[in-house]
C-alpha cells in the first residue's frame, strides 16, 4: 500500500522584512487514513490589512470541509472501496464539491471580518486546494500561485495556469465578485508520485513563463530531497534554508510558500 510524505514550510519575503509585516502566505496538510492527501495553500493580498489571517482561515477552512467530506464518504461506506475509480469524482462533481467548499470558505471570511469590524477584503487571499487520493488528484485554484505534480511515469506538469490578471501584479483573490466564475478545477485520474504546491513568492524561479511549463531545476532537487529523507519533520532545515537563502531572494522579494509531497511505498 502506498503512503504520503508531506511537508509544508513558509518563508517572510524580504520586502515583508524590510516593512515588518507578518507572513501573508499560509499552508497546511492532512492526510486521511494515510491514503488520502489534503493540501492547501493561501497568499494574502498585499493591499489587505488583514491577509495573513484570511490566509490561515481560508486554508484552514478548507482543510477542515474536506475532512468532513471525506468522513461522509466513509459513513457511507463509499471511500476505497474496491474499485479504486470510484473514489475520484468527475469534474462536474469536482466543481459542485469546490463551489460549496468556497461558500464554507466565504462564510468564515465573513464572520472573521465581522470580529474584526472590517471588510471581508481586508482578508483578501488567493487559494489552492486539492486532495490527491493513491490512483488520481482533484484540486482548484483561485488566483496565482502553482500546483505542480509528476504522474508516476510521466512528466512535471502544471495543473491550472496562474491566474495574473489584465494587469501587473494583479489577480483574482477568493473574496473578488468574480470568484466563482475565476475558480479554475482539474480532475486528473493519474497516479501522481510527486506534488509541489507554492505560492506566486516562487512563480518566477519555478515556472517559464513563456510556455507555462514547470522548470524542472528548481523541481528536481526538490523531489530527491523527499525521496532521501526519511521523516521530513526531522529533516525540514533543508527547506527552511533554501527558502531562506541568498541566492533565492535575490530572485523574489515576496513571501513563499511550499507544500511538497511524495508517494512512497507503505512499511
Amino acid at each position: 500500500m502506498k503512503k504520503w510524505k508531506t511537508i509544508v514550510k513558509c518563508a517572510v519575503g524580504v520586502s515583508h522584512q524590510q516593512q515588518n509585516l507578518p507572513c501573508q502566505d499560509y499552508g497546511d496538510y492532512f492526510i486521511f487514513k494515510e491514503r488520502c492527501l489534503l493540501g492547501a495553500v493561501a497568499d494574502g493580498a498585499g493591499s489587505a490589512k488583514y491577509s495573513d489571517i484570511g490566509s490561515k482561515i481560508a486554508v484552514n477552512t478548507a482543510i477542515s470541509f474536506l475532512k468532513a467530506y471525506f468522513d461522509e464518504l466513509i459513513e457511507k461506506k463509499r471511500l476505497f472501496p474496491q474499485i479504486p475509480r470510484q473514489n475520484t469524482p468527475n469534474i462536474n462533481q469536482a466543481q459542485n464539491l469546490y463551489s460549496d467548499l468556497l461558500k464554507e470558505v466565504l462564510k468564515a471570511i465573513n464572520e472573521e471580518a465581522q470580529r474584526l469590524n472590517c471588510s471581508y477584503q481586508d482578508l483578501a487571499c488567493t487559494l489552492i486546494i486539492f486532495f490527491a487520493l493513491p490512483n488520481s488528484i482533484t484540486a482548484m485554484q483561485i488566483g496565482d500561485g502553482f500546483l505542480a505534480v509528476r504522474p508516476v511515469d510521466g512528466d512535471l506538469q502544471l495543473l491550472f495556469t496562474p491566474d495574473k490578471g489584465e494587469y501587473i501584479n494583479e489577480t483574482t483573490f477568493i473574496t473578488s465578485s468574480n470568484a466563482f466564475e475565476e475558480m479554475q478545477v482539474k480532475v486528473l485520474e493519474k497516479p501522481c508520485s510527486f506534488i509541489c504546491a507554492s505560492t506566486d513568492g516562487l512563480e518566477k524561479v519555478a515556472i517559464n513563463f513563456k510556455d507555462w511549463q514547470p522548470f524542472p531545476p528548481f523541481f528536481n532537487p526538490l523531489e530527491e530531497y523527499m525521496k532521501e529523507t526519511v521523516e521530513t519533520h526531522e529533516d525540514d532545515q533543508y527547506i527552511i534554508d533554501f527558502l531562506n537563502s541568498e541566492r533565492l531572494n535575490a530572485r523574489t522579494n515576496d513571501d513563499k510558500t511550499l507544500l511538497l509531497a511524495l508517494l512512497t511505498e507503505l512499511n
